[in-house]
């Protein structure tokens, strides 16, 4: 082991806390703006709490796409699901930032996590396709319980993501959970 890579690795993770700062569209039950990290974190949790529901999967390989799925927004933020825009795809910027915050990683271990990161974001393995069904059921349950601005769209968190949610009889089993409380809050948002 080469100081100079320990050196490189430790400025990696100098350029991954930047994601403590990067703010995304969810509240807390306090009503503070949720951080990616916070969202990661609880991400990982989220599939920690149901691995046991989730036979023949590679565990570590599912924990690995949580954790580094969102890392390209350490740089240019997140946007929004309703923001998004299907001629500019967000994934394009996200994966260019993606590749720089990874920049001073040995080859091995960024050729690595890109795979990884490329598995999540066209969906190419069971656990990209259950990280995709995870990540966007902790968005879900995040808007149940956060205090939310007062116009917040629960509406469109009614189809947001199910594609990916409805995929397996787990996620689909959680959404409807879900959904139930998000229908409750939009009913009495209006």
């Amino acid at each position: 082991m080469e100081p100079a890579d320990l050196s490189k690795r430790l400025e990696f993770l100098r350029q991954s806390e930047r994601l403590k700062d990067t703010i995304r569209s969810a509240h807390t039950t306090q009503g503070r703006t949720e951080s990616v990290a916070e969202h990661t974190w609880r991400f990982a949790l989220t599939i920690l709490t149901f691995s046991d529901l989730l036979p023949e999967i590679d565990l570590l390989k599912l924990l690995k796409i949580c954790i580094i799925h969102d890392l390209g927004e350490g740089i240019s933020g997140d946007i929004p699901a309703p923001e998004q825009s299907d001629t500019a795809p967000k994934s394009e910027q996200e994966r260019d930032d993606f590749i720089k915050i990874t920049e001073d990683l040995p080859e091995s271990l960024r050729g690595e996590f890109l795979e990884l990161w490329d598995d999540y974001e066209y969906v190419r393995s069971d656990e990209a396709k259950i990280a995709k069904a995870f990540d966007k059921l902790e968005t879900l349950l995040q808007h149940t319980q956060g205090k939310n601005p007062e116009n917040f769209d629960y509406i469109f968190n009614l189809g947001y993501g199910r594609q990916h949610t409805d995929a397996f009889p787990i996620s689909r089993a959680l959404r409807n959970i879900i959904d139930t409380d998000t229908k409750a809050l939009a009913k009495g948002a209006n």
